[in-house]
């Protein structure tokens, strides 16, 4: 089937979600008027359709492969990066000091998600790049800023995040990787990383790695992580790619899904000439990489829209084509398009309306990164209460819409000839990468919970109870929340009973925060249909998703309060070895 991105739904999300017109009211984001919007939005939205789209089958069936060249990109793949390039569309949001157009976080967000709906694993590759850039441009020197960041905002050269190593996942602390000082300024660097997206590929001319290593004498665990840039190519005089530089992909792995993303064993330094250079100060690793971290997991989020959104449209299309059976009740005996049928018609309707929810979670949630640019310190601190619930179950929806989807299409979903299980596959890595769920869960009740003295969570739960006036099932969700969240910042729950209760707590809060804002798209919708004003078809959905959400799927997360706050004690009740019983 043909994809096209929702360009009006996107339209409707950024203005009345992420507030772009009170963003392009102040200097910074001027540029961002109704008319460039629009522009940008369906320039994205002919990329995606025409270049990108096209290549996701065959980028699932043949995948990236690791040749004696390199890693080779399948057919068509450099052809459509490009495309991405000269078209400008990695530089929306970068700096306007570096060669980017220094629009909102917000637009970038809604052109990944078009290029990401597209070709899930593909979108990985600039998704990576742009955290680069956020890490450099707030901890890089000068001089690395000027070398490296014009090419990394156009997307001719591409950035990547190296974290992980065999015995170092989620504890990043037990990484091994060494860099030791040289006499040119830069660091030698050696060790072996896993799970690397896009470590290499031949779509750019260089590849900018930013790798965490150990310093001499560095003291023990995160505390003795420094972060440094290890480029594909060493620059010469001119600033151009030149001397290899001791870095290679060792090995590609063998994944469920996002076939066209090479994920890459990268091994620095076999022949002691990796050169590295420091970015920000020895030992403040962690802090540079966070915030690329923290931007990745707001796309990471967004990856649930883009898979929602994606499987959402072929479920419709194949919906209203397959004939099936009479419609129960119906006053005909023929066959009906399965559209017709009230079980396939409520599968369609969940997948549009937590689809359409968790964009409205990553919009608003971009819209308050935005907003912290500008200075708003609330913004700041709402955006980071909000960065887990976007990145967890942004994901946990584009799982479940995702396996919806199979379900639709019913024995054709299982099988692989249309794409809907590719849907469902892609979709389950993105729960896993850039800090598991649970890590997501666990930051939301250790960190969250408490920012700003407590008060960040408690501005959120009041601004939802504000909004849940007239809708009595959010409102009692929201009071749900407020009764966990003082349960869990009560001193009567131990850090056991906390990180048992955080996941269930972290989908609560996500299920209230977006019924929100489904309620007050709602608003909008109703108000705009009585007026005459927008797409009417459009309108019609949007109120139809946003009533299903908010009478449907609102009231089931009240039933994960008892999970909320039951102690931990039954988890601990059985010994580990019980469990293989």
């Amino acid at each position: 089937m043909s994809f096209m991105p929702p360009v009006t739904e996107q339209r409707f999300v950024l203005e009345h979600v992420a507030g772009i017109s009170q963003l392009a009211q102040s200097d910074r984001f001027a540029d961002a008027s109704g008319d460039m919007v629009d522009a940008i939005l369906e320039g994205a939205a002919q990329l995606a359709a025409g270049e990108w789209a096209p290549l996701n089958r065959l980028g699932d069936t043949e995948g990236a492969t690791l040749t004696d060249n390199g890693v080779i990109m399948p057919d068509g793949y450099v052809e459509a990066y490009r495309a991405y390039v000269e078209g400008g569309w990695g530089t929306i949001a970068a700096p306007a000091e570096f060669g980017g157009q220094g629009m909102p976080f917000s637009m970038a967000v809604a052109i990944m998600e078009s290029l990401g709906a597209a070709n899930m694993a593909f979108a990985l590759c600039p998704i990576l790049s742009v955290g680069s850039i956020e890490s450099l441009t707030h901890h890089g020197s000068e001089e690395l800023q000027a070398a490296y960041l014009p090419k990394l905002s156009t997307g001719e050269w591409t950035g990547t995040m190296n974290l992980t190593e065999p015995q170092a996942g989620s504890d990043v602390g037990a990484l091994k990787t060494k860099a030791e000082p040289a006499e040119d300024g830069s660091w030698r660097i050696k060790g072996q990383k896993i799970y690397i997206t896009f470590g290499e590929h031949d779509l750019a001319g260089n590849i900018v790695h930013l790798v965490l290593a150990r310093t001499p004498g560095a003291p023990e665990g995160t505390k003795g992580i420094s972060l440094f840039l290890v480029p594909r190519y060493r620059l010469d005089e001119n600033g151009e790619p030149g001397e290899e530089n001791d870095v290679r992909c060792v090995s590609l792995e063998h994944k469920l899904g996002i076939n066209a993303s090479p994920t890459c064993v990268m091994s620095y330094g076999d022949n002691d000439d990796c050169h590295g250079w420091l970015i920000g100060p020895e030992n403040g690793g962690m802090r540079a990489m966070f915030t690329m971290m923290n931007n990745a997991r707001l796309n990471v989020g967004l990856q649930g829209v883009q898979i929602g959104e994606r499987a959402t449209q072929q479920a419709v299309a194949f919906a209203r084509e397959r004939v099936q059976s009479a419609r129960a009740g119906g006053n005909s005996r023929e066959p009906v398009a399965i559209i017709e049928h009230p079980d396939v018609r409520r599968m369609l309707l969940r997948m549009k309306a937590a689809t359409m929810a968790v964009r409205a979670l990553v919009y608003y949630a971009a819209g308050q990164v935005d907003a912290a640019t500008l200075g708003d310190e609330e913004a700041k601190a709402r955006s980071e209460v909000l960065t887990p619930l976007a990145k967890a179950y942004g994901t946990d929806i584009g799982c479940e819409v995702a396996s919806l989807g199979v379900q639709v299409h019913g024995g054709m979903g299982f099988v692989e000839e249309t794409g809907a299980a590719q849907h469902y596959r892609d979709a389950r890595i993105a729960p896993i990468y850039e800090g598991t769920n649970g890590i997501q869960a666990a930051d939301l009740v250790g960190r969250k919970l408490r920012l700003a003295g407590g008060e960040a969570m408690a501005s959120l739960l009041a601004d939802i109870a504000n909004g849940a006036e007239a809708e009595p099932a959010l409102a009692g969700l929201a009071g749900d929340c407020e009764a966990v969240a003082n349960w869990l910042s009560s001193g009567d729950a131990s850090v056991d009973d906390q990180l048992a209760a955080s996941y269930p707590f972290l989908t609560m809060l996500s299920v209230a925060t977006c019924g929100w804002l489904m309620a007050r798209q709602l608003r909008v919708a109703r108000a705009q249909l009585d007026t005459g004003e927008g797409d009417s078809e459009f309108l019609k959905m949007k109120i139809a998703a946003a009533r299903f959400y908010l009478d449907q799927m609102v009231p089931e997360a009240r039933g994960l309060k008892a999970a909320a706050t039951a102690k931990a004690d039954i988890l601990y009740s059985i010994a580990d070895e019980t469990f293989a019983a």
